[in-house]
């Protein structure tokens, strides 16, 4: 079964730091491309991060750029979020989703989230 299970969220003063992981399985990673999303209450889901299959290209909303820096590790089937001078409204649900274009289909797998809350 397709898995995709993050970690690493957590409740962080403003400023501070914390890196989040995606760990996949079920599926050959290394075709995919990987993205961050994030939502935060009362707001529409939004792209944070993405990363290329071979990790040779990367894009990251403008709120971010600068702060968080996206990685994957195709031996490990891992993808990273680092984040940095954390912001109160960097708060959300964090998502991990690999997406993959076919000839005939497209493939799209998504985590459940992990929660990050920036408060003092």
């Amino acid at each position: 079964q397709v898995q995709l299970v993050e970690s690493g969220g957590g409740l962080v003063q403003p400023g501070g730091s914390l890196r989040l992981s995606c760990a996949t399985s079920g599926f050959a990673f290394s075709p995919y491309s990987m993205s961050w999303y994030r939502q935060a209450p009362g707001k529409e889901r939004e792209l944070v991060a993405a990363i290329s299959s071979a990790g040779g290209r990367s894009n990251y909303a403008d709120s971010v750029k600068g702060r968080f820096t996206i990685s994957r590790d195709n031996v490990k089937n891992t993808v990273y979020l680092q984040m940095n001078s954390l912001k109160p409204e960097d708060t959300a649900v964090y998502y991990c989703n690999a997406h993959k274009r076919a000839l005939m289909r497209e493939y799209d797998y998504w985590g459940q989230g992990t929660q990050v809350t920036v408060s003092s």
